[in-house]
Formats: C-alpha cells, structure tokens, sequence
C-alpha cells in the first residue's frame, strides 16, 4: 500500500518525520485528510493537531499555525511551532491556560489584545489536548 511521506518542521528543526498512511490537519478553511496521491496543493494551517495514522497507530503534533504543501507522495508542514506530545510540559500548558483565561476576562479593564489572549488560549489547550492523547 502506498505512503506518504511527512516532515514537520518549525524554524528550530525538524519534529517529525516518518512515513504514514494517512495526515490531518487542521487549515483555516476546515479540517483537511491527506491520503498518498493527493492533489498537490497549499493551505495555511491554523492551531490544531496534526494527526499521522500508520497502520492502526495514531501519533500527534501540536501544531500552532504554519503551512502544509502537499505532493502525491509527500506532505511538508512548515509550523511557527510544533510539539510532539513527549515533548509538551503540560503543567506549563495549563499555566499558560489560566494566564490567558486571565486576560480575557480582564481585557477590557486593562487594555489588553483580546485577540492575542484568546490565541494563547487556543494554543495552550491545543497543548494540553495533544499532551493527553
């Protein structure tokens, strides 16, 4: 059966990469599945789990924004940030969580970006979520 091959990559080096079956990705457009011989394409993505399925396994990737290029037999994923889940200090994740719940309940008594806010917050329980998988 065919493959896909995948790298995911931040400006710090490589994350992952490994051959997989099927990816799914989370773009600003929607939810995109990726299976080998796809129609090459490329889509912002937005924060969200990067899923890899290889036989009956199932490994994660924090993504938090970035791109995917997509060729036939291989997907790219250019990330500002990507954890696998090994990598994820969750209590750090929940402190960040509190912190941006914090803010947005206070933006508007301390002038605070509430969309920056609600974007760590988003980021964080993507973290938290992968973290737990």
């Amino acid at each position: 059966m065919p493959t896909l091959h995948v790298n995911v990559v931040t400006p710090d080096g490589k994350v992952y990469e490994g051959d997989v079956d099927m990816v799914s990705v989370k773009t600003v457009e929607g939810e995109l599945g990726i299976l080998p011989r796809h129609i090459p394409l490329v889509a912002p993505l937005t924060v969200g789990a990067v899923r890899l399925k290889k036989d009956a396994n199932v490994d994660f990737v924090a993504v938090s924004g970035g791109f995917v290029e997509v060729r036939p037999d291989q997907v790219t994923i250019l990330a500002e940030a990507a954890e696998l889940p090994s990598d994820i200090d969750v209590e750090r994740a929940r402190s960040a969580k509190e912190r941006a719940e914090k803010r947005i309940n206070n933006a508007k008594q301390d002038g605070i970006d509430h969309k920056r806010a609600e974007l760590s917050l988003r980021r964080a329980i993507n973290r938290i979520e992968v973290a737990e998988k």
